[in-house]
């Protein structure tokens, strides 16, 4: 699979669009999620520097810290998805009396689950610093903060379709937290990133 930091974006949109395995969906996600990442960064670097916003330069200086992290991250495990997808097509390919398939495929659909289940954990990380940032931002970079949180919300819910639709191979104890967690972690974004974009408008 092609990584996607230093693919250029025509050649990614091919990739996705191609008869392949990966990049899938959890791809595209922490894609997205590290968009939103990088245009909250733009929001804060149109608001560093500026005399009316100096009260708040030390919370800006390091949420410019943060969200660059936050960027590379969401690339990394958008990578890892990939990479993990084609480890379980793999096993699924195999016979099913081969005692490799039934050896690997546990392990193998957990790292399918705790991908996007930490893509969802760094989005709900990303949304509680949008909120405070929207107050102490150029107010005239609001609305791409809402764009941003809705990027990350996004995410976080593509993520749950790749934690569901994997989770069902793992053990039932197993499965059942992972989509607990999962459930926890997306209503988490959606009130997160409706509470970034009212204060965004104002409201």
């Amino acid at each position: 699979m092609i990584p996607l930091a230093p693919t250029p974006f025509s050649d990614l949109l091919e990739a996705v669009a191609a008869k392949t395995p990966a990049p899938g969906g959890g791809a595209v996600a922490g894609a997205v999620g590290a968009l939103g990442a990088a245009l909250a960064a733009m929001t804060v670097s149109y608001s560093v520097g500026k005399k009316s916003l100096a009260a708040h330069e030390p919370a800006l200086r390091d949420a410019e810290a943060r969200l660059a992290r936050a960027r590379a991250t969401l690339l990394q495990l958008a990578d890892e998805d990939g990479l993990a997808y084609q480890a379980l097509n793999e096993v699924q390919r195999l016979p099913e009396a081969d005692p490799r398939r039934a050896r690997e495929l546990p392990g193998a659909a957990r790292a399918c689950v705790q991908v996007p289940l930490m893509l969802a954990g760094a989005c709900a990380e990303l949304l509680r610093l949008f909120k405070t940032l929207a107050p102490i931002i150029n107010p005239h970079l609001r609305s791409d903060l809402a764009i941003a949180a809705v990027l990350a919300e996004a995410t976080a819910r593509a993520s749950w379709h790749n934690v569901a639709v994997n989770a069902g191979l793992m053990p039932d104890a197993d499965r059942d937290r992972a989509l607990d967690q999962a459930r926890t972690l997306v209503d988490d974004c959606r009130s997160m990133s409706s509470a970034v974009e009212a204060l965004c408008r104002g409201g």
